[in-house]
Parts: C-alpha cells; sequence; structure tokens
C-alpha cells in the first residue's frame, strides 16, 4: 500500500511539473502572437538610431524631406505591428491609395521580426543616393536582427513575419510614389526654376553664399493630419503690422533686436545657438533628425517597449513632417526678407549673423529660405506637442545628441520640460542671427497645430 501511494505521488507530482512547465513554456514562448508591449524597444532604437548617422550625410533629405520619411517610415511601424497593440486601431483607412495588407488570421506573428524588415526595407528604398557604406550598415543590421531572432523562433513563424514587414513597407512605399513633390523632392532641393518675387521686405538669397531657395514648392507636400485649408500660418502683420524701414516701426525693432542678441558674442547665447544649430549637411543630422535624437534618448532612458516606441516614432514622424509642410508653404507664401537683408540695407552694412559652417569656412551663413516661420521653432514645439502625450508635460532630461563634438560649443544642456527644449531650441535661431522674434512666435504656434492634429487622430 505504501509503495503504491508513494507511485501515485510521484505520478502527480510529474504531472503537475509538466503542467506548470507546459503552462510556463507557453507564456514565454516568444513563437506566440506575444502582444507588441511585451517587448522591448530594441529593434526601433537602432534603427532609429541608424538613421540619424544616414541622416547626416544623404544628399537632398534636409529638414523637410527628412521630416516627411520619418513620417511614412513611422505610421508604416505602427499599421505594420498594430494588430499586435491591444485597444490601438488601424488609421490607414482614413488615406486615399493607402492598402495596407491583412495580417494571415489565426496565425503567429513576431513582431520585431515585423519591424526589422520593414525598417530595412523602407530606409533602403527612401535613401538611394547614400554611400555604399550605409547601405551595408543597414544590411547588416537587418542580418543581425535576423540572425537573432532565428535562435529562438521558429522559421515558419520569422519568415511569416519578415513578409508582413516586407509587404507593408512596399504598401507604404507605393503610396509615397502618388505624392510626386513629396516622394521625389529630394534628388531637386533648390530647383533652378523657382525665381523669388521682387519687392520692399521679399525674400531673395543672402550673403556669404547666395545660395538658391530650398524646397520652395514644399507646400504642395501631402499632409498626414492638416487639411489643406490649415496649410497657411498668420502673415508676419499680425505681429509687427507692415513692413516698414522706419526707424521708430515695430518691424525695424525687431530687426534691432536681432542685432543686438547676436552681437557682441555672449557665450551662454552662442552655446544656445550652436548648440540646437543643425544646419549644415555633413556636420550633422538636420533639425527634424534632432527630435529623433531626443526620442531615443528618452526611449533608452526611459525603458520604453517596443508598442510605446513604434507609437512614439509614429506619431512624432508625422507630426514633424506635418509642421514643416505648414511651416515651408507659410514661408513660401509671405516670402518675408532674412534679418541680414534687412541690416544690412537698413541698419549696419557690416553685420553678419554668428552662425557659421565649419566645414566650408563660410561664416554669417542664414538658411536659404524666407525668414518667416522659423523651422526650428515649428518642429520644437511639434515634437514637444507629442512626447508630452507620452512622458508627461514635466519630464527633465540632458540632452546629449552633441555631447562628442569639437568643432561647435556641444556640450550637454539639461530641461526640466519638452516644452522648455523646444522654446531654446526656437530663440536660439534669434542668438544666431538668422530669424526675428515673430518668426519664432508664429513656428512655435504652427508646430503645436501639427501636434494637436496627429494627436487628435482616430488611433483607439
Amino acid at each position: 500500500m505504501l509503495l503504491k501511494y508513494f507511485k501515485c505521488t510521484v505520478l502527480f507530482c510529474g504531472l503537475t511539473l509538466l503542467f506548470v512547465s507546459c503552462q510556463s513554456n507557453n507564456q514565454d514562448d516568444p513563437s506566440r502572437s506575444t502582444s507588441v508591449n511585451k517587448f522591448n524597444s530594441e529593434v526601433s532604437l537602432e534603427w532609429y538610431k541608424l538613421f540619424l548617422e544616414v541622416d547626416r550625410f544623404s544628399p537632398g533629405y534636409r529638414t523637410p524631406a527628412a521630416a516627411r520619411l520619418l513620417g511614412y517610415v513611422g505610421l508604416a511601424g505602427y499599421e505594420a505591428v498594430v494588430p499586435g497593440m491591444d485597444g490601438y486601431k488601424s488609421i490607414a483607412p482614413s488615406y486615399f491609395e493607402l492598402h495596407v495588407p491583412s495580417i494571415e488570421t489565426g496565425k503567429d506573428y513576431y513582431w520585431p521580426s515585423v519591424l526589422n524588415a520593414l525598417y530595412f526595407n523602407l530606409f533602403v528604398n527612401f535613401y538611394p543616393n547614400i554611400d555604399l557604406a550605409y547601405v551595408e550598415k543597414m544590411s547588416n543590421l537587418n542580418k543581425r536582427f535576423n540572425s537573432q531572432f532565428s535562435i529562438k523562433i521558429p522559421s515558419e513563424i520569422l519568415n511569416r513575419s519578415s513578409q508582413r514587414g516586407i509587404k507593408v513597407a512596399e504598401a507604404f512605399y507605393e503610396w509615397s510614389k502618388t505624392d510626386l513633390v513629396g516622394h521625389y523632392g529630394f534628388k531637386n532641393p533648390q530647383p533652378a526654376d523657382y525665381t523669388p518675387p521682387k519687392g520692399p521686405g521679399k525674400w531673395q538669397p543672402t550673403t556669404p553664399d547666395f545660395s538658391p531657395a530650398l524646397f520652395p514648392y514644399w507646400g504642395k507636400v501631402r499632409p498626414f493630419a492638416l487639411q489643406k485649408n490649415e496649410l497657411i500660418g498668420r502673415p508676419f502683420q499680425y505681429w509687427v503690422g507692415e513692413f516698414s524701414e522706419d526707424s521708430k516701426s515695430p518691424f525695424y525693432l525687431q530687426a534691432l533686436e536681432v542685432r543686438g542678441m547676436s552681437k557682441p558674442l555672449v557665450y551662454n547665447r552662442q552655446w544656445i545657438g550652436e548648440f540646437w544649430s543643425d544646419d549644415n549637411y555633413e556636420e550633422t543630422f538636420e533639425t527634424a533628425g534632432r527630435w529623433i535624437s531626443i526620442a531615443n534618448q528618452v526611449i533608452n532612458d526611459h525603458h520604453s517597449d517596443l508598442e510605446t516606441s513604434t507609437f512614439l516614432y509614429a506619431k512624432l514622424g508625422m507630426a514633424l513632417s506635418d509642421a514643416a509642410i505648414l511651416i515651408w508653404n507659410t514661408k513660401f507664401t509671405y516670402n518675408l526678407e532674412t534679418p541680414v537683408s534687412f541690416i544690412n540695407r537698413v541698419i549696419d552694412p557690416t553685420w553678419l549673423p554668428s552662425s557659421a559652417n565649419p566645414l566650408n569656412g563660410l561664416k554669417g551663413v542664414t538658411p536659404p529660405d524666407p525668414s518667416y516661420p522659423s523651422c526650428h521653432a515649428g518642429l520644437g514645439s511639434a515634437a514637444a506637442g507629442i512626447l508630452n502625450t507620452f512622458y508627461g508635460t514635466s519630464y527633465g532630461m540632458t540632452d546629449k545628441s552633441h555631447e562628442t563634438r569639437t568643432e561647435f560649443n556641444g556640450i550637454p544642456r539639461t530641461f526640466a520640460s519638452f516644452d522648455e527644449m523646444a522654446t531654446e531650441s526656437a530663440i536660439s535661431r534669434v542668438y544666431l542671427g538668422v530669424h526675428f522674434r515673430m518668426d519664432i512666435d508664429e513656428g512655435l504656434s504652427l508646430g503645436s497645430r501639427a501636434a494637436e492634429k496627429v494627436n487628435g487622430l482616430n488611433w483607439k
């Protein structure tokens, strides 16, 4: 009897252990369609870190074009994995001619693999003219993740997941092609057929390089959340009244402020100006990329999960893209001259902005587009409006985007909130002498509009 009891006990314990083991294996089995929020952000974070390297050296992809790319890649990532995001929904049906393939019902997907395949295919397609060294870097990152996944994921599920990412990437790239001005804009960012209008206070190419207008037709690019009738800001007269060279006019006083803020050089102001500049191709990533750098730091420091990072990159990219369209359309509607043109003609012919390009030695450089409104201000407030919804309005951080740079002052700066960062980024343009204060004020307003519209989309 005792032996019989012992055998039953052993059998019961064995079955119990087997049940617990199977239950545990089912919970930890990565071949299951686990919710996206159960994974860490390694895949998305590594791809967006690589984006910053490519962005710096990508011909034609300065701020508006780079922001648009981020909008497409970000939304594509969201749409690729939204079936694994509880409580979220696809917004693809809202867009004409965008056809996102469905998942196979009842089949398992490994969401990190989906995103890896999508990022690789979209970045390679959107950057057809980058140096082959960066194509190789993208290929190596793709292979690294595939090798990492293959150790723990059944090949059937891994292949299905990769195909999901590839097909969604193809759908978004084809949709991008239907927006001709935006899709092909990087090929001719400074078109020779654009002639800026002439007249009092109208923008013309500026000293020292007199570079042609950058993306003068960008206002025709398709937005993500803004409607066509929302793609224009207030005229600059809202802030200063009519254009005037009278020394007592509000316009003249704004020019005096720029001159006084930028010269003589004050360490803190110059530090802020250089810290936020991101103006020069091949020196740093551009302005939209700066906010991806900030988002990367927050995602890493906060240990955000894959669902959070994917959703953040989608909303951030779309808001940056819409803000850029809104800013550029407003710029080339009002065509307001830059501070250096006004100050040299009316106040001080020897004055120059304190901005510089250390790569070619040019000093007093102003970006090649109309002054009003400011791109830095618009993209900063758009980004802050998105980041606030994820991490709150009092999220403090130290921005280390340029901490290793020596050719300009990239010493990290600490902030109490994203709004504070956006505001400082905006005012940095006055410190450098490349924008009026009205450019800053309107830019901040327009960026907030873009963020509000993206946040208001029917995500859930």
